[in-house]
């Protein structure tokens, strides 16, 4: 005979609506483990692992408040072929943080085990592939679903899981961050933030290798390119380390400029420069560009405003054993420009390797390009070897590459259309793309004569010198 009946929160976790379920209550229990229902409902098995209601509104972190009892599926299968069987099932078993696929039979017999399914993926026998169904008969294993109370605690569950429990419903939900060594660097928006502490916490928690969770507090400084920032979870300490493309840097993250998603673009111009090569590398921060190329081969000219990039560009080159191959600067873009790269260009315009200027500040790195009109006086007979500039922008137009390639022509005063290529680096925010523009410097620009470039006050800080021992790491 067939029944309705309701399925109590300890098995779905939620009370389910009368005609929802249909239900062979013709079950038969032992300790703590039921061959229960034939039907599961596929549609209501995705609030199996949501937190228990009460969390809601949560700021301070209780985890002992998310502990609850859900129903899974299962298996009941002989010791003799458990491998066998969970490696037939790998795409059916349950996947949860720190929760076994195998437990202990129920019914205390060293024969068999039960194993964990995934509620999701699994919901009666019929849920089961082809491929799957046959491995269970080839081992003999009985495709009856047994039922497996689970405790499910703080620890099972995943950072968004956590979150979307605790946060107010309807409000977006934010586990995700940059990692920049130890440190888990956030953005939370206004709404987020009278729960900074916890979410700090969970992503610490969930992230293993993350002792310190800070927020960004206001925009980019554009002058030294860091940002203020508050401590949510963790350990107050802002000197990570972290290796990309096989080099290694260090530096005080609350003090200098390091984004880790541009490691794809720091790698593509390096490779563009070949051994014996020079680089002037105008915003050089910690390195990422100007190490990289000097470990390539070539030559390196680094500079950095900021003094604490520069102190630690100037580690980390000892750090690589690339000391002996750049030089750094902590001088004004500008003046970099009107000054070591000025003093070095007639020379390397008459060799044969390839000379190229990186200007990573794409807020403002454009404005900087009117330093190169009139640079040189001494026009060479061949402008075979002129130096590659590749400088980075924001946009926010419709046509972004014509947008940073107009904006670079304003600037240098001279029209680059069809003398330039534009690379997407990436979209930094809705309808704001980082782009790469990259050029030959204009024989007319370089040797023009016009000494008209836009001044900027001399930086109270310049100096130019090899890495030394002052920086410590």
């Amino acid at each position: 005979m067939i029944h309705f009946c309701f399925i109590t929160a300890t098995f779905l976790s939620f009370q389910a609506p009368l005609q929802s379920l249909y239900v062979d209550t013709n079950w038969r229990t032992s300790k703590n483990c039921r061959c229960a229902p034939q039907l599961l409902l596929c549609s209501l098995t995705h609030k199996l692992y949501r937190a228990p209601p009460e969390v809601r509104g949560m700021t301070s972190l209780d985890k002992e408040a998310f502990t609850q009892t859900i129903t899974v599926p299962a298996l009941r299968v002989p010791t003799g072929v458990l491998n066998k069987v969970v490696k037939s099932l790998r795409k059916a078993t349950i996947q949860r943080p720190g929760v076994p696929r195998v437990v202990q039979d129920k019914e205390e017999t060293s024969d068999f085990r039960l194993v964990l399914l995934d509620p999701h993926r699994v919901s009666s026998p019929s849920s089961f592939s082809e491929a799957e169904a046959e491995a269970l008969r080839s081992f003999s294993v009985a495709e009856e679903l047994q039922y497996y109370e689970l405790r499910l605690t703080y620890h099972n569950l995943k950072s968004e899981e956590v979150l979307e429990a605790v946060l107010p419903q309807g409000q977006d939900v934010t586990s995700g961050f940059s990692r920049v060594g130890h440190i888990a660097h956030m953005n939370l928006r206004d709404h987020q933030l009278p729960y900074k502490n916890l979410i700090g916490q969970v992503i610490m928690d969930k992230n293993p290798g993350v002792t310190c969770v800070v927020n960004k507090t206001n925009m980019i400084d554009s002058t030294y390119r860091n940002f203020k920032m508050e401590m949510l979870a963790g350990e107050e300490n802002m000197v990570a380390k972290v290796k990309e493309n096989g080099v290694t840097y260090e530096f005080d993250f609350s003090h200098v400029y390091w984004n880790p998603r541009l490691s794809t673009e720091h790698q593509r111009v390096v490779q563009l420069v070949k051994r014996g090569d020079t680089v002037f590398d105008v915003f050089a921060g910690v390195g990422p560009f100007a190490i990289p190329a000097a470990r390539s081969g070539a030559n390196v000219l680094a500079n950095d405003l900021n003094p604490e990039s520069h102190r630690w560009l100037q580690h980390n080159c000892k750090l690589n054993k690339v000391e002996k191959k750049v030089r750094t600067f902590n001088l004004d873009g500008r003046a970099f420009i009107q000054g070591p790269v000025k003093q070095e260009l007639p020379a390397l315009l008459k060799g044969r390797a390839g000379v190229h200027v990186v200007m990573n500040l794409p807020a403002l790195a454009l404005d900087f390009l009117d330093a190169f009109r009139g640079l040189l006086h001494q026009e060479p007979s061949c402008d075979e070897n002129l130096p590659t500039v590749h400088c980075y922008g924001f946009s926010k137009d419709d046509h972004p590459e014509a947008d940073v390639a107009d904006r670079a022509s304003h600037s240098l005063g001279f029209p680059l259309k069809d003398r330039c290529s534009v690379h997407f680096v990436r979209n930094v925010a809705p309808n704001k793309d980082m782009m790469c523009v990259s050029f030959t410097v204009p024989k007319e620009v370089l040797f023009s004569g016009d000494q008209e470039q836009t001044a900027e006050p001399a930086p109270k800080r310049q100096k130019c010198e090899e890495a030394t021992d002052s920086t410590q790491s």
